[in-house]
């Protein structure tokens, strides 16, 4: 069992406030991506989803939505929902609450007040987060949720980040997991992008042929 799954157990019963899969009995599922937004590798992933009319949802880091802010526009202009990830892909674990905080607050800040025409801002209402590496402390995650923030994680995460698994072992990674509402998490990143640019299109042919449609997450 991964360390992901075996840490799973205890931080759902740890986090029940978190949101680790969507209650539905209709297929869907909610495709994620983390880290970004990446020149290429994230306008290759609006492209993928588009090719199927697939929504997802991008976790992004605000460094990289400072430096890039006409992707974030692209990801809002093709009707997908964009969360927080941290300014600095903090981890929670070894970070002080206090600069947590901040460090989210200022991400906000870059999506809110982001270089980009404000007719296509849909973050202010979403206002969702998802904590890198999955590392949070409780201490965190009330003062966020205080703050209005849905904190969003996952059922099933790909490793497409791992470089030392195979293109195949990822995609198992997601297609032997899907069930309904699952949370699917992937990363639209320079690391990830050998087993991403594998996976993502497989994905997307096996929900189209076993009847799931791809949302985003609001």
């Amino acid at each position: 069992m991964s360390y992901w799954a075996k840490s799973r157990i205890w931080m759902k019963w740890l986090f029940p406030n978190h949101i680790w899969k969507i209650k539905t009995t209709e297929k869907k599922v909610f495709l994620t991506f983390d880290d970004g937004p990446t020149p290429e590798i994230t306008n290759w992933v609006l492209a993928q989803l588009k090719s199927f009319n697939a929504k997802a949802s991008f976790f992004c880091i605000g460094d990289n939505i400072q430096k890039f802010p006409e992707i974030v526009s692209q990801i809002l202009k093709h009707n997908h929902s964009v969360g927080n990830h941290t300014f600095n892909h903090l981890n929670g674990w070894k970070t002080e609450t206090e600069k947590y905080v901040e460090n989210t607050e200022l991400c906000q800040k870059e999506l809110e007040d982001g270089r980009w025409k404000k007719e296509d801002l849909q973050t202010k209402t979403y206002r969702l987060f998802r904590p890198p590496y999955g590392k949070i402390k409780p201490s965190q995650s009330k003062k966020l949720r205080k703050m209005g923030y849905k904190i969003v994680m996952w059922d099933i995460i790909s490793y497409d980040f791992d470089q030392t698994i195979t293109k195949e072992k990822c995609l198992e990674n997601v297609l032997k997991n899907i069930e309904n509402g699952s949370i699917i998490v992937f990363h639209d990143s320079q690391k990830s992008w050998k087993n991403l640019e594998y996976v993502l299109p497989k994905t997307l042919e096996f929900l189209k042929e076993k009847g799931f449609s791809s949302e985003k997450i609001i």
